[in-house]
């Protein structure tokens, strides 16, 4: 199958190499200004292996794909998908890895609401430079929406013999939002406080307020519609590597913009909604705000 990646951060980087060393034809989407002096081989260090496999190069999706895999920041959706011109007819799906929950819907306005098959990946990776991608978490967990399972069957098969878990699961919504259970929370928790998954968990402020931030996350899901239980992600807080860091915690030490309306974002929204408190996030919202101004600023 023919494989597009728009986004080759450490997520995007992640699925092609794994893709292309299992055999698939794999173009990665590069803005203009990086093509030029961009390796002709992705290098990816991971406990599942470690190798470089060649990938083609191209700036633009003209031509017809199997799956565009869309993998950037949600703070660069609007501008990548400029380079997405084909018609949408001669895209067969389009696999969403994005945080958050809003994205869905603008991308089914945009390329038809059975071709975006929604999906979630929880892992640690990023890319530490052009063409060479870090793979720190243990694992590789994807949970993709059953609407696709005919479509990418073959290409989740080859991602679990690489060594991924992955699961389709009808419930769409379900997907989505059980990664917010824990993605919010830890989000916005690390960036918060700077420190690692290890020492907020030995923290007792640090960890009260990451647990209060999941009660509210599960809370605001619950009342959505998709009810989260929150026991389940606070026990899985004592089994995360004592080093993770989230994307948004590294994006604000790196002077980036976070992802915070479309990791926070729902979760606000909602609790708005439907009449709900959630103090505790809206002030891990304040301080990552404070903290990615004064980065911006520097």
């Amino acid at each position: 199958m023919r494989h597009a990646i728009l986004g080759v951060g450490g997520v995007g980087g992640l699925i092609a190499a794994a893709l292309a060393k299992s055999g698939e034809s794999v173009t990665l989407v590069l803005r203009p200004e990086v093509i030029e002096n961009y390796p002709a081989e992705l290098a990816l260090e991971s406990p599942l292996g470690s190798f470089a496999v060649p990938v083609g190069r191209t700036t633009k999706v003209t031509q017809p794909f199997d799956v565009l895999w869309v993998a950037v920041k949600a703070t660069q959706l609007d501008a990548a998908l400029r380079s997405v011109t084909v018609d949408p007819e001669g895209l067969g799906a389009v696999v969403p890895l994005l945080n958050g929950i809003d994205h869905v819907a603008l991308l089914r306005a945009r390329f038809g609401h059975d071709r975006v098959v929604p999906a979630s990946i929880a892992v640690e990776t990023e890319r530490v430079a052009p063409g060479k991608i870090l793979h720190r978490s243990p694992g590789v967990r994807i949970t993709v929406s059953a609407i696709g399972e005919k479509r990418l069957e073959s290409t989740i098969e080859k991602l679990r013999q690489f060594g991924f878990s992955c699961q389709f699961n009808p419930d769409e919504a379900k997907i989505l939002w059980n990664k917010m259970g824990i993605l919010a929370p830890f989000a916005l928790t690390s960036t918060a406080s700077g420190l690692p998954a290890g020492e907020i968990n030995r923290d007792p402020v640090w960890r009260k307020r990451l647990e209060a931030s999941i009660r509210e996350t599960c809370a605001v899901s619950t009342a959505s519609g998709t009810p989260l239980a929150p026991e389940g992600f606070i026990r899985y807080l004592d089994s995360m590597p004592a080093t993770l860091r989230s994307s948004m915690q590294k994006d604000v030490a790196a002077g980036n913009p976070p992802e915070l309306d479309a990791i926070a974002g729902p979760v606000l929204r909602g609790a708005m909604e439907h009449g709900i408190d959630v103090p505790v996030t809206t002030e891990l919202v304040a301080i990552v705000r404070g903290k990615s101004t004064a980065a911006t600023a520097d």
